[in-house]
């Protein structure tokens, strides 16, 4: 993040002080490593993702799979908490489950596995409706949500039979849409 889009920072690091940005609302501005772990004040993070960007979803769509791709789940979730708070109500929920699943990524690169295969299995749910969808008309977004379903309980069960074993899934980015 440059210093134009940077929060201001209000007590950031100091006993008791939180972060504010202009507006007085909290923001933690403290550098995140890929993963969005917080690390010290004074640290080299990751660049973060924007907050509040309003994309179209096909945007949406695609800089959070270009994250996915780079081993970046949790700054691909921020991409779609962005969509899921600013987009259409009726695709909403969606965003949500998406949110969800990439979360739940997150949570199992960072070692919570048992945290992680919850979210994933709850994102599925969140998009299982959709990806039978009632009319056969085409997914929102050219979205790949039936693979998206069985992609995230599939990690999910792995998570929970091996909890100990390191995530090799973030390297293995799963696929938004259908190969064409």
């Amino acid at each position: 993040m440059d210093e134009d889009t940077a929060p201001e920072v209000r007590g950031g690091g100091s006993a008791g002080g939180r972060d504010r940005d202009e507006d007085g609302r909290a923001r933690n501005a403290r550098p995140r490593d890929g993963l969005g772990r917080p690390l010290p004040y004074g640290t080299a993070g990751v660049a973060r993702q924007p907050e509040g960007v309003v994309r179209t979803p096909a945007a949406t769509v695609a800089e959070a799979q270009r994250l996915l791709d780079a081993g970046m789940p949790f700054h691909a979730h921020e991409v779609f908490e962005d969509a899921w708070k600013s987009g259409a109500a009726p695709l909403r929920p969606l965003w949500r489950a998406l949110a969800q699943l990439a979360v739940g990524l997150t949570h199992g690169a960072r070692g919570n596995a048992r945290g992680g295969a919850r979210l994933l299995r709850r994102g599925a749910a969140g998009i299982e409706g959709w990806a039978r969808g009632p009319d056969g008309a085409p997914r929102p977004c050219g979205l790949d949500l039936a693979g998206l379903v069985r992609w995230a309980r599939g990690l999910a069960d792995a998570l929970e039979a091996e909890p100990d074993r390191p995530l090799a899934a973030v390297r293995d980015a799963p696929r938004l849409t259908a190969a064409g």
